[in-house]
């Protein structure tokens, strides 16, 4: 192992050792029992059992009634609005044959739901989008409570849904689970064609006819969006991880060897029971060498910034403190070894041609980047994930990928990276600190000092850019109260084509916001996420029209070059909507996550670090600060760094 990224996992693990711990400690109780009492559904009262299998089909039903066979829960995100979940319509009763066979007996145990970020984009329902990833991780935990289980098998792609699996899947860390992908669309109209039609579209160059012709042309069947954005690395992340069979990522839907991995995989959840010889809980698979390993994936694909919240959480779930630091460190050595649009023009459909995961891997064990000695579904050790599947006379088998890349442009070795570090920067300086994304920027516009435009809603930048008064000038939008105690921590993707118009002219912009930006945003230098939020209190409030603001994301630091007896005698401006004013498009019925979502740096969710529980419960229990409590509640000077984000 590079000595680096030992160090990082070690220190991961001395942070978490008291919560880590409590967490494996409930974990091993559970498995202890499930080892030794059967199938879990055998010691329900006859009455919650007769529930449980009234409605079973006739060949279920005499499984579910004896106690001989170990059930499995499938839980699913199908929708058919939603392109990259539509394949799941028939995934349940491919899984439960495929349990069945295998001497097991499945169940839909639930369903979680799943937003499409694509279709709320620039919308009032994009501010319930990382509010869902809790929701769906309570709704996985309603799912698995009934007893019935001894086995998952999750259905989720997108943005928040496997996230919200993932974490909900880990507090049931007794029980072994499988993510089933469904795999990207073919390729359709280049993104990069897509992306020009847009910022023409902006120009007021081509009408909405045009436009709705380049991406109904991109988005063009079932599948996940073939651009490398928060649904592919999630897609990405559960393989390095461990958690998808190995190969079986970005096989498209609805063919042959896509539908002979989704039976594996149901096959493989009755064999990694307790019940059986390979038992694999996920609270044990997923520690921190798995964390790290999830790191450096994401960092060498220049995967989307979404995942520096996502997987704080999901660390969380599993009783770990993943910092943004340890983020920072990894980026320090860990190179940049794809080009998938919005970081290049390729599509993930390119980059599994060029030897996908099974090449990305391969490079990473050799060179010591990723920790080849963990438990996975596939058995133990990450080397299994070197094989790639394959139909041999209508048979599923692995094999391994000797080569390298079938294609330098897409997909490089660590020998030969595209740069030396990864694609994902922190930054950091008297506004706070924020994450970066370099890899889809171009060099010369990583450094911009420029006069601040103050905006506290999006919608006032477009109106902005549309009546011209953003034109012929450089400057730094700064785009306030969209963290997530203020609204939901929305993406602000629309913002990417004006913007990238005028960069195009010859401006120099970029975008400070205590907010996101999509997983396919890249090409406008931007510094989100930033922590702490403006409705904590944190100096982004402070930030008046025309200051100079320095954003150097080469160097990762961020400045307001303003001094500091002048932000001293300041007070903020502008504030959240009430939650009077808060409502529509369900907003209302999320009031409460308002009041308790966490720092960005702590995953910006509701839920606390599993195994760190005390008569002091309240969100974020387990993290250095509380998440939840306002940076002045906290009694943090303003500028200040949050109580508890130390290195």
């Amino acid at each position: 192992m590079k000595s680096v990224i030992q160090e990082i996992t070690d220190r991961i693990a001395e942070r978490s050792a008291t919560s880590r711990a409590a967490y494996l400690a409930r974990i091993r109780r559970d498995g202890e029992a499930a080892k030794a009492k059967g199938p879990a559904r055998a010691h329900l009262g006859c009455a919650n059992l007769a529930h449980g299998f009234a409605a079973a089909n006739a060949e279920d039903k005499p499984a579910l009634r004896g106690t001989a066979k170990p059930g499995v829960a499938i839980v699913t995100s199908y929708n058919d609005m939603l392109s990259a979940h539509q394949p799941y319509e028939t995934y349940p009763p491919q899984l439960k044959a495929a349990v069945r066979r295998a001497g097991g007996v499945a169940q839909v145990a639930g369903g979680v739901p799943a937003m499409c970020d694509g279709i709320t984009q620039g919308r009032a329902g994009m501010e319930l989008s990382l509010y869902s990833r809790d929701v769906i991780a309570m709704s996985t935990a309603i799912a698995l409570s009934h007893d019935m289980f001894d086995a998952s098998l999750l259905l989720g792609v997108c943005d928040k849904i496997v996230p919200g699996l993932f974490i909900g899947a880990l507090h049931f860390g007794h029980l072994p689970a499988i993510f089933v992908p469904a795999g990207p669309m073919a390729s359709g109209l280049p993104n990069k064609v897509k992306a020009r039609t847009r910022q023409l579209f902006a120009e007021g160059k081509v009408g909405r006819e045009e436009l709705l012709d380049a991406e109904a042309k991109s988005y063009h069947s079932p599948g996940t969006c073939t651009f490398y954005g928060t649904a592919n690395s999630n897609q990405a992340l559960m393989e390095v991880m461990g958690l998808h069979l190995p190969g079986s990522t970005f096989v498209n839907p609805h063919t042959e060897l896509r539908h002979a991995l989704t039976e594996a995989a149901g096959r493989r959840a009755v064999e990694i029971t307790a019940h059986g010889a390979e038992y694999t809980p996920i609270g044990e698979l997923v520690d921190e060498k798995a964390i790290v390993n999830a790191c450096v994936a994401l960092l060498a694909t220049g995967g989307s910034t979404n995942h520096t919240l996502h997987l704080v959480a999901m660390a969380a779930a599993a009783g770990m403190v993943l910092t943004w630091d340890d983020f920072a460190r990894l980026s320090g050595v860990v190179p940049s070894l794809t080009k998938i649009y919005p970081n290049g023009q390729a599509d993930v459909n390119h980059f599994r041609d060029a030897g996908g995961m099974q090449v990305l891997i391969g490079d990473l064990l050799d060179e010591g980047l990723l920790h080849g000695d963990v438990m996975t579904v596939a058995g133990p050790g990450l080397d299994r994930y070197r094989e790639a599947p394959s139909l041999v006379d209508g048979s599923l088998v692995w094999a391994p990928v000797t080569g390298g890349s079938a294609d330098l442009d897409v997909l490089r070795p660590v020998a030969q990276p595209f740069s030396a570090d990864g694609g994902i920067h922190m930054v950091e300086g008297n506004l706070g600190r924020a994450v970066s994304k370099v890899s889809a920027v171009k060099p010369e516009h990583l450094v911009i000092e420029a006069p601040a435009k103050v905006f506290d809603d999006q919608l006032d930048l477009l109106k902005a850019f549309e009546t011209g008064e953003l034109d012929g000038q450089d400057f730094v939008a700064v785009i306030r109260y969209q963290g997530p105690s203020a609204n939901g921590m929305p993406e602000l993707h629309k913002l990417t084509p004006p913007l990238a118009v005028l960069l195009d002219r010859g401006q120099r912009v970029a975008i400070v916001t205590d907010g996101r930006m999509s997983g396919a945003s890249g090409k406008v230098p931007a510094a989100i996420h930033l922590s702490p939020e403006a409705a904590d209190g944190g100096p982004i409030a402070l930030v008046r029209e025309g200051d100079v603001v320095r954003l150097d994301s080469a160097a990762g630091t961020l400045e307001l070059l303003v001094p500091a007896e002048e932000l001293a005698r300041r007070a903020p401006e502008g504030r959240p909507l009430s939650d009077a004013q808060w409502v529509g498009t369900g907003r209302e019925l999320f009031a409460a996550f308002r009041r308790m979502a966490g720092h960005a740096e702590q995953g910006a969710g509701i839920f606390g670090v599993s195994g760190a529980e005390s008569p002091h419960h309240g969100p974020g229990l387990g993290f250095p600060t509380e998440a939840g409590a306002s940076h002045l509640e906290t009694g943090t000077p303003v500028g200040a760094r949050p109580a508890g984000l130390a290195r």
